[in-house]
């Protein structure tokens, strides 16, 4: 394989890598937004109805409070973990690609 088309294989791949990861980090932010100003502005009225499980505090202050910086956490972790995979996988993507040409 001349090197041209490795080097092309290997562009394709790193742009497909950062199109996932780019979708990744939207939906991850998404979940942000919904938790963070949904759950503690928008909707909190809403949720004050009902009483976080054990404690007596509304859940729409609890989300305010609490909520969104815990699933802020969580996102975090979950970006991480996902990351790690895709870079493994990219990694071994991109070994094979430079690996044809010889």
């Amino acid at each position: 394989m001349p090197e041209h088309d490795t080097s092309n294989k290997v562009k394709e791949l790193l742009s497909k890598y950062w199109r996932k990861n780019l979708l990744l980090m939207t939906a991850l932010l998404a979940v942000w937004a919904l938790a963070g100003l949904g759950g503690g502005i928008l909707f909190a009225d809403w949720l004050n109805q009902f009483k976080l499980f054990g404690t007596g505090y509304p859940l729409g202050f609890w989300f305010a409070q609490q909520g969104s910086i815990i699933i802020f956490v969580i996102l975090i972790l979950t970006y991480c973990l996902v990351m790690n995979k895709m870079d493994k996988e990219h990694h071994l993507e991109v070994e094979n690609a430079k690996g044809e040409k010889q």
